[in-house]
């Protein structure tokens, strides 16, 4: 009985999986956070009366926010005592799938739980206000307030104009050549005076403690970096759009893996997003087998 209703359930939930998890990563920012609120949303998914869900899209979107709201109570306090700057998960993609840019996701950070599911529905994914109202248990008015306070902080991580793609990958191609040989001058010329690395390594890893800001600050990691990489090898492993920006995935010497997004503006790299943290990266080490 329990493995037809597990079944039953799956036919009408599978495909809309990979819609949910979106949902709940853009709200977390963590993938094995998403995970299980997909799970979560699941369960009860079996355990609800499904002849009386008209729409199963909508009420499982509903359930997963819902749960994500609950796991940011948590989230927060986990945020204020990590070690070093945070950055999301990294998702590596062939490329851009909509404009949740890595940014934005830290954009997103500072904003309340209600803000933030206010403007993904709506902004993101298209969910009328009505059905953003019903979900995180506000009227229509408040919910465009929520969107609208959103728009206001976020408005400067937007994109100004989509980077081709083709113009991305060789950006991140350049980069990770310039950066791994030393070639100080090919990897001068790619960045913007106000350039910045943020680099997350979440206690587990060598990481900077704050964010390196300045084209002369930059640089001078790079260098050091550079001799490092001389003595011990970081070697590719594919290169793609990681949370929106072109950029790479490494092997390090140590074994890990290692993400390094890119924010380019104007042809420039404007920041460094460097993803160093193994609990972060457990997802892709399964990925590569």
């Amino acid at each position: 009985m329990r493995e037809a209703a597990f079944e039953d359930a799956a036919v009408s939930f599978d495909p809309l999986r990979p819609k949910l998890a979106r949902v709940a990563y853009r709200m977390l920012g963590s993938v094995a956070d998403a995970d299980d609120v997909v799970q979560d949303a699941f369960l009860r998914w079996m355990r609800a009366d499904r002849a009386e869900v008209r729409e199963p899209e909508a009420f499982l979107r509903r359930t997963v926010t819902r749960l994500c709201l609950d796991q940011l109570k948590s989230a927060r306090h986990r945020r204020e005592t990590y070690i070093g700057p945070w950055l999301p998960d990294p998702i590596v993609e062939e490329e851009e799938l909509d404009d949740v840019t890595l940014p934005l996701m830290l954009a997103l950070e500072r904003l309340s739980p209600l803000e933030r599911a206010a403007f993904l529905l709506h902004d993101v994914f298209g969910v009328e206000f009505e059905e953003v109202a019903a979900t995180i248990d506000r009227d229509p008015t408040a919910c465009r307030q929520l969107a609208a306070r959103a728009r206001t902080h976020v408005r400067e991580t937007r994109p100004r104009y989509k980077l081709e793609k083709q113009r991305g990958l060789e950006i991140a191609n350049a980069f990770f050549a310039a950066s791994r040989t030393g070639d100080m001058t090919a990897l001068g010329a790619m960045l913007a005076a106000d350039v910045s690395i943020h680099s997350d390594g979440g206690g587990k890893r060598p990481a900077a403690p704050e964010p390196i800001f300045g084209f002369a600050n930059v640089m001078q990691v790079h260098k050091a970096l550079a001799v490092l990489f001389r003595k011990r090898a970081s070697q590719l492993v594919r290169v793609g759009f990681i949370n929106g920006l072109p950029g790479f995935v490494t092997r390090e010497a140590d074994g890990e893996l290692q993400t390094t997004a890119l924010d380019v503006e104007n042809g420039k790299v404007t920041a460094i997003y460097v993803m160093r943290n193994p609990d972060k990266l457990k997802h892709l080490h399964e990925q590569a087998g």
